[in-house]
Formats: C-alpha cells, sequence, structure tokens
C-alpha cells in the first residue's frame, strides 16, 4: 500500500467514538467575534449567543508536541487517521432549539457519525461526519453534523474543476475583503492553528493553493450574519451549507441571499468577483 492508499475497514472503526467537553461561553469572546466581523452590536452576557457563534468555543486545545505538519491536531486521536494531506471544512447542518446565553457554561458532546470514501473528478475523496449536540442546563440548544472531506495533493498538470456560476439575483448583498487580518483573528479566536488560513508558503508551496484560503466556517458566519442584518426579528431554526469552491485572501468575495415570498426561507451564497459560487447555503426562519 502507498502512504495514501485508504483503509476504509479501519477508518470506519471509529464510527461511534465520542468525546465531550464543556466551555464558558465568555462575552469577551463574543465582543472579539462582533469586532471581526465589523458587526454594528457587541452581545452582552446574558444576550443569546447569535447562530454559528459558537464555533469561537469547545476548543481543541492539543499540546503543541501533538500539531501535525498542516497545523491540525495528529490524527488518530478522535479523527479517524486519514492519509490524504488535504482537509477542508466542507459543509453542515445545524438545528437552533433553544438558546444559548453568553455568560453561561455549556457542554459540548461529539461523535463519529459516519466514515466514507469516494472518487472525484480530482481523485479519491474521504468524507468524516461528525454530530454534535451543545446542551445549556440540561437542554439541547444546538444539533449539529459538521462534514469534513479529506482529499489528496493536486496532481502536475491536472486540469482544474469548472467552477459553479452563482445566482444573478439577490435581495442583498454584502462585500467582503478577506485580508490576512480577518483571516488571522478568526484562527485565533477557534484556536485554529491550519496553516492554510496564515502561512502564506505552506498554503502556496506545500498544498499548491493561490493564496491563504477563507475559512469555510467564517464563510458560513458571514452568510449568517448577513442575514440578521437584513432580517434582526426573524429567528433562525435550521440552517445547511455546503463548501462547493474555495476562496482566497488575494481576491475580495461577495455574500449574498434572497427571501422567499413566504418569509420562511433563505437562500444564501457566496460568490467570487468573478461570479463563482464558493458557499451555498439554506436557512429556514420562524
Amino acid at each position: 500500500m502507498s502512504q495514501h492508499d485508504i483503509d476504509l475497514t479501519l477508518l470506519r472503526q471509529w464510527v461511534g467514538k465520542t468525546e465531550s467537553r464543556s466551555d464558558f461561553i465568555h462575552p469577551g469572546f463574543a465582543a472579539a467575534l462582533a469586532a471581526t466581523l465589523d458587526h454594528p452590536q457587541v452581545p452582552a452576557a446574558g444576550d443569546a449567543l447569535p447562530p454559528l457563534w459558537h464555533w469561537i468555543y469547545f476548543w481543541t486545545a492539543c499540546r503543541q508536541s501533538e500539531v501535525g505538519e498542516d497545523g491540525h491536531p495528529r490524527r488518530g486521536g478522535f479523527l479517524p487517521p486519514v492519509p490524504l494531506p488535504r482537509r477542508m471544512w466542507a459543509g453542515g447542518r445545524l438545528r437552533f432549539t433553544a438558546p444559548l446565553p453568553i455568560g453561561a457554561t455549556a457542554a459540548k458532546t461529539s461523535r463519529i457519525a459516519s466514515v466514507d470514501v469516494k472518487k472525484g473528478k480530482t481523485g479519491e475523496l474521504a468524507f468524516v461526519t461528525v454530530a454534535h449536540e451543545i446542551a445549556h442546563n440540561g437542554k439541547v440548544a444546538i444539533h449539529e453534523e459538521h462534514d469534513i472531506v479529506y482529499r489528496g495533493m493536486p496532481q502536475p498538470g491536472a486540469a482544474p474543476v469548472a467552477p459553479r456560476q452563482a445566482p444573478k439575483e439577490a435581495d442583498w448583498r454584502r462585500h467582503i475583503e478577506p485580508d490576512p487580518v480577518l483571516l488571522f483573528r478568526y484562527s485565533a479566536l477557534t484556536f485554529n492553528g491550519h496553516r492554510i488560513h496564515y502561512d502564506r508558503s505552506y498554503v502556496t508551496g506545500i498544498e499548491g493553493y493561490p493564496g491563504l484560503i477563507v475559512h469555510g466556517p467564517l464563510i458560513a458566519t458571514l452568510l449568517v450574519d448577513l442575514l440578521g442584518r437584513n432580517l434582526p426579528l426573524a429567528r433562525l431554526v435550521e440552517f445547511n451549507f455546503r463548501a462547493v469552491g474555495s476562496l482566497f485572501d488575494i481576491d475580495a468575495f461577495e455574500i449574498c441571499g434572497t427571501l422567499s415570498d413566504d418569509g420562511k426561507r433563505a437562500e444564501l451564497w457566496a460568490q467570487n468577483l468573478r461570479g463563482e459560487l464558493a458557499m451555498q447555503a439554506e436557512a429556514v426562519l420562524a
């Protein structure tokens, strides 16, 4: 077997593995994320944590000696040891069933729900889905399924995958300039050491991307933030999103959205300035 051959039987031994942790929903962290998002309002202790802001809590704080070459924790602990070198946040599905108050202590339980391998246009892909539940005072506030995709390095001379075009019409648009400071601040808030977001020599020289990659969860958070700015009284019940392309710090991008006629659903997406789709999402509102 080569170093990138995938033993699916081995990897599926991780299915059902769980881990739990608790965290204090610190008002200072929420204020720092509000600043990072350039948000006009700063939530305070006692307020409900805005949707998707839970991603800046419940850190995986592994020791420096346990960090892998890519800046992530070494594989084979909670996550299975997938041998493919590129690791990305592919998407997720969330349900919000109760408020998560800022200033409270909450518990997060995570479980490896599935491991699968597929053949893609650029080679073999491995998918790991992790199910999370976040609870406060014994009541689950957030149900989440988080999809992680692993892939190999690009082959020399391989044709790039044709980009998908984003919708032409939008009810809302926001222009984002993703400079390295924005990416650093979000990496720091999430304690995310993945080098593709801040180490230009690594991301261009080792992983072969043209620039620093904008975090998938940051893009998703910006989409929900767009929704909240335009529909401040709406309550988000469900949010489903999928990454379909990458955004880089070398180019500006847009986050966009449209509202259904009945006001109960919103289609959201992120696109580069060439109109190429990077993330698509659907929000269910109450």
